[in-house]
Order: C-alpha cells, then sequence, then structure tokens
C-alpha cells in the first residue's frame, strides 16, 4: 500500500458488499493478497443477487442459490475465511434503519479493523444497491457499532460494541490507498471466472481488467492496482 500508513497491526478486513462478483472485480487482488499475509478476510453479501441476469429461464430463487454458491466458490479461491449471506432483495436496497442493524450486528461479531464497501459518494453511480449497501455501511462504522445505546438487543445476544479503525470505499473517484495486485492479479481473475452465470467462460475478463488496473497503479512503483478511498475513524 503507498499511502505511507503502518496497518500491519491490523488483523481483520470485512468487505460489506451488494451482490456476488461486487467483491471480486472491486478488490480480489487485495483480498489474496492480505489472506496470503495471513489477515482475517470476512465478506458480507447483502444481497444473493437473484434478479441480476437476461436469462428468462431463470427464476429469483434458482438464481439466488446458484449466485451463492459461485459467491462460495469464489471466496474459496482467494482465502476469505468467512462468507455472511444477508439475503435482502436484489434491487430492493434502502439504506434504512433495518438494514443498518444488519450490517452494524455483523461489525459487532467480527470485530473488523478495516471495513470496504461501495462508495455511496461517487457522483453519478447507477446501481441503487450499490449506492444503498455503501451508505448503509457508511452509516453503521461510525458512531452506531461503537456506541451501545444503538440497538441495545445485541447486547442481550453478548454482542459487544466495536470500534472500527478505518472504513475504505472502491469505485472512488478520489482514491488514496493503492494496492499492489501485480503477483495477484492471476487470481483475480480466477476468482472471477467462479461468477459462471455472470461473466461465462471470463474469456475477455483479463484483458479489460489488466488495463483499468494498470490506470490505477499509472503514477505507483508497480504494474497493476487496486485502489480505495480510506477515512480514519476516531478511536
Amino acid at each position: 500500500m503507498t499511502d505511507g500508513q503502518d496497518r500491519s497491526e491490523y488483523q481483520t478486513y470485512m468487505w460489506v458488499v451488494a451482490h456476488p462478483d461486487d467483491a471480486e472485480f472491486s478488490s480480489a487482488g487485495t483480498i489474496t493478497k492480505l489472506s496470503r499475509q495471513g489477515k482475517r478476510i470476512i465478506l458480507i453479501q447483502v444481497t444473493s443477487g437473484n434478479r441480476g441476469t437476461t436469462d428468462r429461464s431463470q427464476t429469483p430463487e434458482t438464481l439466488g442459490t446458484t449466485r451463492e454458491k459461485e459467491q462460495l466458490e469464489a471466496a474459496r479461491r482467494e482465502g476469505i475465511d468467512e462468507v455472511v449471506f444477508l439475503r435482502q432483495g436484489d434491487g430492493h436496497i434502502v439504506p434504512d434503519i433495518d438494514l443498518r442493524e444488519k450490517i452494524v450486528k455483523q461489525i459487532r461479531i467480527h470485530k473488523p479493523d478495516v471495513v470496504i464497501t461501495h462508495d455511496p459518494f461517487r457522483p453519478y453511480a447507477m446501481h441503487p444497491d450499490h449506492r444503498g449497501v455503501g451508505q448503509a455501511t457508511h452509516d453503521s462504522v461510525y458512531p452506531t457499532a461503537r456506541d451501545h445505546l444503538y440497538f441495545p438487543d445485541h447486547l442481550a445476544e453478548g454482542i459487544e460494541p466495536h470500534k472500527t479503525a478505518e472504513i475504505w470505499y472502491f469505485g472512488s473517484e478520489a482514491p488514496d490507498v493503492f494496492v499492489d495486485i501485480t503477483d495477484t492479479f492471476e487470481n483475480k481473475i480466477e476468482a472471477l471466472k467462479a461468477h459462471v452465470s455472470q461473466v461465462g467462460d471470463g474469456a475477455k475478463l483479463d484483458e479489460r481488467l489488466r488495463e483499468r488496473s494498470r490506470e490505477l497503479a499509472k503514477d505507483q512503483p508497480f504494474e497493476l492496482a487496486e485502489a480505495f478511498k480510506s477515512v480514519k475513524m476516531n478511536r
């Protein structure tokens, strides 16, 4: 990472994403890199992507089952430690208090040092689920997950509040954390190929994503990058 911050003490990274394949398109090289460093990786899958198809033979039930299986295989290829499916409705995400409670609960259970999600502040972001999950996650990290009077039922379940050190946004127009994925780019492609319902045989993935990764790394001392906007929390 090239922002000069010492994150050696961080042990747990949590991705909160809208659809199966969102983590892989945005971050699979970073996930694989962190996993190889012995970091604990948690993926919170808010929807199961059960409407993301043009195949009229699919139903939401069959597609959701397929995409969850694909996500589990992609996670295995990346070295993700745990995948949690919240099974919220694809295309129905609203950043309301109910969704925030679900995300806060996962933050308190897994106690991540860094939470990574969609950038909800990106101008003209098209997909409402991306905006909704990003906004709900942003609102969950601070102060909600930290302060015990938010969702006190969690305390009754033995789930304690948690202070996250940083939140990272992928897809940002102003990234400041650039991760060298030169050595894990092929792993990114292999993880994405697990999402057969979305990418088919993945024949064109390498060329397209390699070009994008080069663009992100153009001012960095390495060839290929994934990029994030970081915000530090007051601890």
